[in-house]
């Protein structure tokens, strides 16, 4: 029987790849483990921030644990999106639970963040598909196209200080206030009961711990944490060699392999970040914990042929802002004056 070009697949998974599938088991151990060491520290270095803002201790003592509980609460947050991709426990209503606790720590709507990302895993590096739980990213030729203000919003947007530092404060604890009405209805509900939760949360500080202590403590970790985590998720598909691709030609294997990097951390900040620097691997199989990424890494030889982007490199991803179809690379603002445009087609 003739194969017709609509049957036939648009990308073939190596054998490598489906031996990937023995790293998606999850380890109650580890698992109750990562609770233990990350969870209730942080609980922990809450208490003690309390007691030092309370009893009138030295408030130099409060940034080097508003440092610590900024890197832990980037690793909640890690927690967190295991769960919502159902890798973290064997359990379902584990995972769901788990989620929505360590949601309320992160100040994130659990289904709607949920939902979000699985639209980001499904499209991530497809160019036609854009704009959802990603970077606003702009081709050379949307830009030169674009009218005058919407360029300027662009560049607005593309401000490391914007980017890293305003964008992420207000992404957590603004944006994440909101959704649109017309969503599913698991989305609007996790929207509103979350606003209700931190709410009491707040109301609860106030009456007990006081509303400036909870203030001079939250907010600091929640900026530090957000502007952490979202300089991991840019440098993640925000490199110079970056894949992207038209729709019908877009390959998820490539996307993952190509379009998601390997941030090379040292261990201490590989840890904090729950091993999410492993990206590409994390887009192959979204399924494996974040405990299980290492060791995959380790045992399948194939995914260690990725160049690696390290803290020194992954600061010149700061500069790129644009998609280059020429190119098919990141280039700056600046490398425009010496751009030439693809044809119209």
């Amino acid at each position: 029987m003739q194969t017709t070009e609509k049957s036939k697949p648009r990308f073939v998974q190596p054998e490598w790849l489906r031996s990937l599938s023995r790293y998606e088991k999850p380890s109650i151990g580890k698992a109750l483990g990562q609770i233990a060491n990350t969870i209730l520290p942080y609980i922990g270095l809450w208490v003690l921030m309390v007691y030092i803002v309370n009893h009138h201790l030295s408030l130099w003592l409060l940034p080097p644990l508003i440092v610590l509980s900024a890197g832990l609460l980037v690793r909640i947050f890690i927690i967190m999106h295991d769960c919502g991709h159902g890798s973290f426990f064997a359990s379902h209503r584990a995972n769901r639970l788990l989620g929505r606790f360590c949601s309320l720590l992160v100040f994130t709507p659990y289904y709607e963040w949920r939902s979000s990302h699985a639209i980001h895993h499904a499209t991530s590096g497809d160019l036609e598909k854009r704009g959802m739980g990603d970077i606003l990213t702009m081709t050379v030729r949307e830009y030169t196209e674009a009218a005058p203000a919407k360029q300027l919003a662009y560049r607005v947007y593309r401000n490391p200080v914007i980017l890293f530092i305003i964008g992420p404060l207000c992404q957590f604890l603004i944006f994440h206030r909101f959704c649109k009405l017309d969503i599913k209805k698991e989305r609007v509900y996790s929207v509103f009961s979350t606003n209700i939760a931190l709410a009491a949360l707040i109301v609860l500080a106030a009456y007990t711990i006081g509303l400036r202590t909870y203030v001079l403590i939250q907010l600091p970790i929640i900026l530090l944490a957000a502007t952490i985590g979202v300089f991991m998720f840019y440098v993640q598909h925000q490199y110079e060699d970056v894949y992207w691709e038209h729709h019908e030609n877009w390959d998820p294997i490539k996307a993952a392999m190509e379009g998601s990097s390997y941030f090379k951390l040292p261990p201490v900040l590989q840890w904090f970040t729950g091993n999410i620097g492993l990206h590409h691997i994390h887009h192959l199989r979204s399924r494996i914990a974040n405990y299980n990424l290492q060791r995959c890494f380790d045992e399948v030889p194939e995914l260690r042929q990725i160049e690696p982007l390290t803290l020194r490199t992954s600061l010149h991803c700061i500069r790129l802002n644009l998609w280059d179809e020429n190119t098919r690379r990141m280039i700056s603002f600046r490398d425009l004056k010496t751009h030439r445009p693809l044809p119209a087609n």
